[in-house]
């Protein structure tokens, strides 16, 4: 009389160094974030609060030695920087667009630009709203 035997386990392989491969016990560990990148935008707009936050402590003399320490023109910095003269809930709103899972973001810092430049946020928001309404190709 023969008997047969099944023996159920989970196990993933992980990566090492050098390509090496190990097989570990259990399920894979889960992603640790959401699939998809965070925004170009948010980013730039979270390293202009940055920024803002090294000049004002005194830690950076001013901006043109931050685009001299991050090796980019001074102009590349005013446009970052620009993104704080955004009315403040457009900032939050931008800190907070989705991922984006493929392809380009849809908000990029050439659409951003333009409604920066605007002094009224009531306009600003104007701006915006149509901008998330229709995004430009």
């Amino acid at each position: 009389m023969s008997t047969s035997l099944t023996i159920a386990c989970a196990f993933h392989v992980t990566r090492r160094s050098k390509g090496r491969q190990q097989i570990e016990a259990g399920e894979p560990p889960r992603p640790s974030c959401p699939p998809g990148h965070v925004p170009r935008v948010a980013k730039l707009l979270a390293l202009a609060h940055r920024f803002e936050g090294l000049v004002r402590k005194g830690e950076v003399a001013d901006y043109a030695a931050l685009a001299r320490l991050g090796q980019v023109s001074r102009a590349r910095i005013s446009q970052i920087m620009s993104l704080l003269s955004l009315a403040p809930d457009l900032q939050e709103q931008i800190l907070f667009l989705p991922r984006t899972e493929q392809g380009r973001d849809p908000i990029q810092m050439r659409h951003l630009l333009p409604i920066a430049q605007v002094a009224d946020w009531k306009i600003q928001r104007q701006l915006w709203t149509a901008l998330v309404n229709h995004p430009a190709a």
